[in-house]
């Protein structure tokens, strides 16, 4: 690899990594997760920065490696989640949008990566059906079936009135 690319890459590395780390921590849902994914997923990059054409591409290009490599470890058996503090079941304190939050992400961490990944990217990315696509790799009936596969496990955990209070915010 050239200087000039090793430079290119660290820049891109530096203006991104806020963007991208905040992306892998909502498809893994674990701080030092999302870390390690992020870390992989540059590292793979880096070695085929060459072939990133596009380098306004980029940030896509390292969300689909990070998908990827998600769900490659799902696969691979290594999706238990470690937690440093067990949740504690006291009451809300009249902060009912806080544990709303709290509680979806509980949910949406359980989900499997390529749908975590899907709910992230069309929702919290706003990328439409076909960009999402895209990123992931699959198709835009991929991508729809991901989507309500997701959304069905979440409502039969969380109940339809909360999924659609939080669907409806989300928009």
């Amino acid at each position: 690899m050239r200087d000039s690319d090793e430079v290119a890459f660290g820049d891109f590395m530096a203006a991104r990594w806020t963007a991208l780390f905040r992306t892998a921590y909502l498809i893994t849902g674990d701080r030092h997760e999302a870390e390690d994914l992020l870390q992989t997923s540059l590292a793979k990059t880096f070695v085929s920065w060459r072939r990133v054409r596009d380098k306004g591409a980029a940030d896509a290009y390292v969300r689909r490696v990070m998908v990827n490599t998600a769900a490659s470890r799902w696969r691979s058996g290594r999706h238990e989640q470690a937690t440093d503090v067990l949740p504690d079941a006291g009451h809300d304190g009249g902060v009912e949008s806080a544990t709303t939050q709290v509680v979806l992400w509980q949910r949406i961490s359980e989900l499997p990566p390529r749908m975590r990944a899907t709910l992230v990217l069309r929702y919290y990315e706003d990328l439409t059906e076909a960009e999402t696509a895209r990123e992931m790799g699959c198709s835009v009936g991929a991508v729809k079936s991901q989507t309500h596969h997701a959304l069905k496990r979440l409502r039969s955990s969380l109940g339809d009135e909360m999924l659609a209070g939080i669907s409806q915010g989300a928009r």
